[in-house]
């Protein structure tokens, strides 16, 4: 029997203990997987949503808020900025580009956003068919719109105030879907883009009663949120101070903001890794019990062994393989815990409209951690091993049974 084979036997020879040691391994492994896998895809999708926006600007609020709702669309802004402040800030001396977003309404909970071709643009979106809006209430719908909402060009939807499905519906102004994005692993994915002049109708003529009313609404059109590219560095430490002095206004800058989300987020899956990394240290700690306790049950059969002509080394690498047996089991099961896991979050996150988070993300550090548990399995391994070289065969085979 090749040494394999025969460490299987052994491993299974007492099977509660080996499923006790493999169920330790796995959860241990499959929690640091499952951290890894969801932390890095977050923060790739932060880096990638920021897309070269430097600054939003919005009404007086949470600079987190602003973030959320203007860059990540997680959350509902605050309120809205006078149109004015558009004009303003193009001629700035310190802006190069400013990208105006009208929120408010959404469609089966994907929220719909008023903007101009400058927003697709900061992602090098492109269409999967059809063509971009032209006119008022046309509109270009994102992959994951057009995955749950079943939307293709030429298809009609009505607007829903807020985000949720009972919100009160525009139904005397339905859009009419011109284009569908192709998927591009952002925030558009789960957007439907319009112009700005299309949200503005659907809202003037909600509540306009007559000419006169519409005229006055116009004068008094706003928008949502901007966001600001720079045009020098000088403008990160000016900028935002100068529209923070405006009245009404409020400056965030995506990349301090983002970077404190991570941190309120890192302290959960801290917290998670560190649970992992305890559970694999029992599970380590309970492979050595195990093995020294099998060097002393099975000193006969290893004495045999030797007399059959297998070498001490031969004997050692027995427990070895034992080890290594269990930890090629945990790792796999570890995978699959964490992969499962992963992909049950991304379907939760999906389903809530959220950031989008798959099982099938592939890492080279997850070798990393595979590579680190057979090492702590060689390190459990090490001293049973030693004792198995240096069993006294002479001694154990003239003791009486």
């Amino acid at each position: 029997m090749s040494l394999a084979a025969l460490a299987w036997r052994y491993l299974w020879a007492r099977p509660l203990v080996a499923a006790l040691n493999l169920a330790l391994l796995a959860l241990g492994l499959g929690a640091i997987v499952f951290v890894r896998r969801v932390g890095e895809q977050v923060e790739h999708a932060v880096q990638r949503d920021l897309a070269g926006i430097d600054l939003v600007v919005g009404a007086k609020g949470s600079p987190l808020q602003l973030i959320l709702a203007g860059v990540f669309h997680l959350d509902v802004p605050g309120g809205s900025i006078p149109l004015q402040t558009l004009a303003t800030l193009r001629g700035h001396a310190l802006v190069e580009r400013v990208v105006p977003l009208s929120l408010g309404d959404s469609v089966r909970g994907f929220r719909i956003v008023g903007t101009t071709a400058d927003y697709p643009a900061l992602y090098g979106a492109t269409l999967a068919g059809g063509r971009w809006w032209q006119a008022e209430l046309e509109a270009v719908v994102g992959a994951d719109v057009a995955a749950a909402t079943g939307l293709r060009e030429g298809g009609r939807f009505v607007g829903v105030h807020g985000l949720g499905a009972d919100g009160h519906a525009h139904g005397d102004t339905p859009y009419t879907v011109t284009g569908r994005l192709a998927r591009c692993g952002c925030v558009l994915d789960r957007l439907v883009l319009t112009s700005l002049e299309s949200v503005w109708r659907v809202h003037e003529d909600d509540v306009a009663l007559d000419d006169a009313d519409r005229a006055a609404l116009e004068a008094e059109r706003e928008v949502t949120l901007l966001l600001v590219g720079y045009r020098s560095p000088l403008a990160a430490a000016m900028l935002p101070r100068w529209v923070n002095a405006q009245a009404g206004l409020q400056a965030a800058a995506p990349a301090l903001e983002s970077a404190r989300l991570l941190r309120i987020v890192g302290a959960g899956t801290e917290v998670l890794r560190g649970f992992g990394a305890l559970m694999m240290a029992v599970a380590a700690l309970s492979v050595f019990v195990a093995l020294m306790h099998a060097v002393r049950e099975r000193q006969g059969d290893l004495a045999m062994l030797r007399m059959l002509g297998a070498p001490p080394v031969r004997v050692a690498a027995l427990m070895v393989a034992e080890a290594l047996w269990l930890m090629l089991l945990g790792v796999a099961l570890g995978l699959a815990i964490g992969h499962g896991l992963t992909h049950l979050l991304g379907w939760y996150l999906a389903a809530q409209r959220s950031l989008a988070v798959t099982g099938a993300w592939w890492s080279p550090g997850v070798l990393g951690i595979a590579a680190a548990a057979f090492a702590l399995a060689l390190l459990a391994a090490a001293v049973p091993a030693w004792r198995a070289l240096r069993l006294d065969v002479t001694a154990l085979l003239q003791s009486p049974r």
